[in-house]
């Protein structure tokens, strides 16, 4: 029913948001791989050409009744993954953690370009903190400080950022591994948060293909 093009896991972070959104449905799905930054820009760019003319990675198939439905960008595809599967719980049923949980979902998706650009994820690997811009220390303090406000208000026993493991997580997920690899200090509910999301077998399973991609001279 589902098939997942994922891009080079060590360093996809979308892929890795849309990768963990349906793992928390259960379903079984088909994953296809396109390597990044080791082929020239026209080689990958065909090579997800052959699923979606969007020309990015994480894209999602869904065949359903005959038909074959194509997805893509990564908030999309959770979207579509909770309403197609309701009983995963993917967003609170609480109205106002779901709307707080679609903003925190929603600012990661199109913010945060300091910490992108000078905290790329690289999954499998422990990197030196670069020398921070004030700009990128802003972006973190706000991640920081918005993980704490959810956890608070919102973490309950299950202590994810808004209860259950939801999209919220997902979108935050790769920020969990940049903040792992560069070693940022954080406080002690945020790194029992991070350790939550570290132990997810999704992230495992990543983190296992990530280290043979690197043995690989993949990434």
């Amino acid at each position: 029913m589902y098939r997942l093009i994922v891009g080079t896991k060590d360093w996809s972070s979308w892929s890795l948001r849309a990768y963990l959104a349906l793992i928390a449905t259960g379903q079984p799905f088909d994953e296809v791989l396109v390597q990044l930054r080791k082929t020239d820009a026209d080689a990958t760019k065909a090579a997800i050409g052959k699923f979606s003319n969007a020309g990015r990675v994480p894209v999602l198939q869904i065949e359903d009744g005959g038909e074959t439905v194509t997805v893509w960008d990564s908030l999309a595809i959770c979207e579509t993954l909770a309403d197609r599967h309701p009983e995963a719980q993917l967003w609170p049923k609480d109205w106002a953690a779901r709307a707080m949980a679609r903003s925190y979902a929603a600012e990661m998706h199109s913010g945060f370009p300091d910490l992108r650009d000078q905290l790329s994820m690289d999954f499998a690997r422990e990197l030196k903190l670069p020398e921070l811009r004030p700009a990128t220390e802003s972006q973190i303090a706000r991640i920081l400080a918005s993980w704490e406000t959810a956890l608070v208000r919102y973490g309950g026993k299950d202590g994810f950022l808004f209860g259950k493991f939801s999209i919220a997580d997902c979108m935050y997920a790769p920020v969990v591994s940049r903040f792992t690899t560069f070693d940022i200090a954080v406080s002690k509910p945020v790194k029992d948060y991070m350790a939550r999301i570290w132990a997810l077998p999704g992230m495992q399973a990543w983190l296992k293909d990530s280290r043979k991609e690197v043995a690989d001279g993949i990434a």
